[in-house]
């Protein structure tokens, strides 16, 4: 039988840019497969469903509920929608539309990136704070305390925050001013896996709610994510994500995370509504999950590197061609290539682009491309792929000026 890809006309990829969206996320193994084929088999009640694997998140998070979601992006317009809203349904029905409610956002400049969409599809508008001092070399402040209490006001409904390792400032110090405002602070932490500890890392540090990638290391279905935290805010989120087509007189809302008051005051369709998730990808995110907290990353991460120094070696002795392995530390390992521009004759977009039009197309990381470099994150390549890949390198060259 053929490839399905094949039948399309579809080109296979070498993929070693990384958990990367637009070529699909990560490789799914046979066990969360297998599972999402059995949930393919049967009808259930999705608010069921959700209930179960929030409970499923809660255990694996430490947060008080959890909701599997149509990506992280999905989670941050439900994050901000929860804020907005609580358990208003009035609210509710009339998102993105907040003239007139309370509907900022606060979040600092630094913090500022191009899934600022999702929050402000929720109706959210963002106040921005302090300044790039540091990263401009014009001067050595950050963002102080006193900054994030003057921004805040009547129209505040959260503070946003975008995790990385090395984002300032400390989680912490937002949640306590947050805090003291009765604010949720929501944390993008959509890419911050591994290590495992950020599971439960942000919500210990303060969080109210948190968003993580489900297709990317947790190695789950590529549409889903993961909102997490507090039981009010999930399950407002929730409720404006379901399909609400039932009758106030019949619906019997899953014990555990719907809020009861929802029963006085039968929501209908909320924003999250084109935000569905299938019960395949629930079970298939679930499963990948629970296969991620028992996983030996340390392990994968010593075969990866293994991996990566294969690539190395076989890149030895090329003319123009430097490498650097990089260990990550409790992150993926990564190699450095580094190329000589004016003895190529080729600068690394142009190498970039060459291998793309490869048979096989091999796609590498660019986010260094701008300084000469090309960066390989093993995440989605297999054995083998190590060779493959140098083979593509030296027939990209191959046209260069040496």
């Amino acid at each position: 039988m053929s490839h399905i890809y094949d039948r399309l006309g579809v080109k296979r990829r070498i993929n070693g840019a990384g958990s990367l969206t637009r070529l699909g996320g990560s490789l799914m193994d046979e066990a969360v497969l297998a599972a999402m084929r059995q949930a393919a088999d049967a009808f259930v009640d999705i608010a069921e469903l959700q209930t179960a694997a929030g409970a499923v998140i809660a255990r694996h998070t430490g947060s008080e509920a959890g909701l599997v979601t149509s990506g992280a992006a999905a989670a941050l317009t439900l994050a901000a929608a929860a804020c907005l809203t609580r358990h208003d349904v009035a609210r509710m029905e009339r998102l993105p539309d907040t003239s007139g409610m309370a509907n900022e956002i606060v979040i600092h400049r630094l913090h500022r990136t191009g899934y600022d969409h999702a929050l402000r599809a929720a109706g959210a508008r963002l106040v921005e704070i302090g300044f790039n001092d540091r990263g401009t070399g014009a001067g050595v402040r950050g963002l102080e305390a006193w900054e994030i209490e003057a921004a805040i006001g009547p129209g505040t409904v959260a503070v946003a925050y975008t995790a990385s390792p090395a984002m300032q400032p400390p989680l912490a110090t937002v949640a306590e001013v947050a805090a003291r405002h009765g604010l949720p602070v929501i944390v993008d932490a959509a890419a911050q896996l591994p290590p495992k500890d950020n599971l439960r890392r942000f919500l210990a540090e303060g969080a109210s709610l948190v968003a993580f990638s489900g297709g990317k290391a947790i190695r789950g279905p590529q549409g889903t994510g993961i909102l997490c935290g507090r039981k009010d805010l999930v399950s407002a989120a929730l409720i404006q994500q379901l399909d609400m087509d039932v009758s106030p007189e019949t619906w019997n809302p899953p014990a555990g995370l719907l809020a009861p008051e929802l029963k006085a005051r039968f929501p209908h369709h909320g924003l999250g509504r084109g935000f569905k998730v299938d019960k395949e990808s629930i079970v298939g995110l679930i499963v990948s999950l629970e296969r991620f907290v028992e996983a030996d990353l340390w392990r994968e991460r010593r075969a990866k590197r293994d991996l990566l120094a294969g690539l190395a070696a076989l890149l030895a002795g090329t003319r123009g061609v430097a490498t650097t392995l990089d260990d990550g530390g409790a992150r993926s390992p990564t190699l450095d290539i580094a190329f000589d521009e004016a003895a190529l004759g080729l600068g690394a977009f142009e190498i970039s682009r060459r291998l793309q039009r490869h048979d096989p197309p091999v796609h590498l990381g660019e986010r260094a491309a701008h300084d000469g470099r090309l960066i390989v994150d093993p995440a989605g390549l297999r054995p083998g792929d190590e060779a493959i890949v140098a083979a593509a390198l030296k027939a990209a060259l191959a046209n260069s000026k040496l």
